[in-house]
């Protein structure tokens, strides 16, 4: 996060700045804050918080002076994306189709198993916008896959290596595969169907074993390898890979 300290006076400020580089940044106030904070969220987005009486040349000189910090942040941010090309699966069964077409705007649309992404002949499909409007299409297609397959395996693993549990829930958690509560309650990352299904045993198998181990012990991971022998080489190619869509 970059910081600047500076003497504030009082003047309205709008809601956002346009960049010619960096586009729609969003300006927020805040009662305590005591410096002008630039950060990237985690959707790729910049937000500059402003004290309360900060003028909106302090938000604008920050970002000028930063520039360089921003190009880093979003070639990071970039790396982290599951980046879709043209005919790519999605999941077990959809497909991502791009179009690039005369219009100034992207638009998303899901027909069967294809969902196709028209975008200005101006944007490449790799482009962060275009990819990002895409996201929730993929969300709703992989909820949708989630829901017909994860269920049925896990009942079969649990049933297979002597596990039970309360009820599954499904998300797009930002940092994680899948979770166990206390409870018995087993949330997994509708991302999983990106997977091979090798990986997604692996992750089923070590929720399970949550149930059992709540922690990573060494108990924990006898009780995963005794299901899974392999799942160090399993584990290992998991940790390429990364659960933001």
């Amino acid at each position: 996060m970059v910081k600047m300290c500076a003497v504030f006076r009082s003047e309205k400020t709008p809601d956002a700045l346009e960049d010619p580089e960096f586009g729609h940044i969003a300006l927020r106030r805040h009662a305590s804050a005591r410096y002008v904070r630039l950060r990237m969220n985690d959707d790729g987005s910049l937000t500059v918080t402003l004290p309360r009486f900060a003028g909106l040349r302090h938000a604008e000189d920050l970002i000028e002076s930063s520039r360089a910090q921003i190009r880093k942040w979003r070639v990071k941010y970039v790396k982290k994306l599951t980046v879709f090309n043209d005919g790519d699966r999605v999941g077990r069964s959809h497909t991502v189709k791009f179009t690039p077409a005369p219009r100034p705007s992207i638009s998303v649309a899901t027909h069967g198993l294809v969902i196709t992404v028209s975008h200005p002949e101006t944007l490449f499909h790799t482009d962060p916008k275009v990819q990002k409007a895409l996201k929730p299409h993929l969300e709703k297609a992989l909820q949708k896959e989630a829901r017909a397959y994860l269920p049925r395996r896990l009942k079969h693993l649990a049933e297979t290596y002597g596990f039970s549990y309360v009820r599954v829930r499904y998300g797009t958690q930002k940092g994680r595969w899948g979770s166990c509560s206390s409870s018995g309650t087993i949330s997994l990352n509708v991302g999983l169907m990106l997977l091979d299904p090798e990986l997604i045993d692996y992750v089923l198998i070590h929720e399970l074993c949550h149930t059992k181990q709540m922690n990573h012990s060494d108990k924990f991971w006898a009780l995963v390898q005794s299901c899974l022998p392999d799942y160090k080489a399993r584990r290992k190619v998991l940790k390429s890979r990364h659960p933001t869509l």
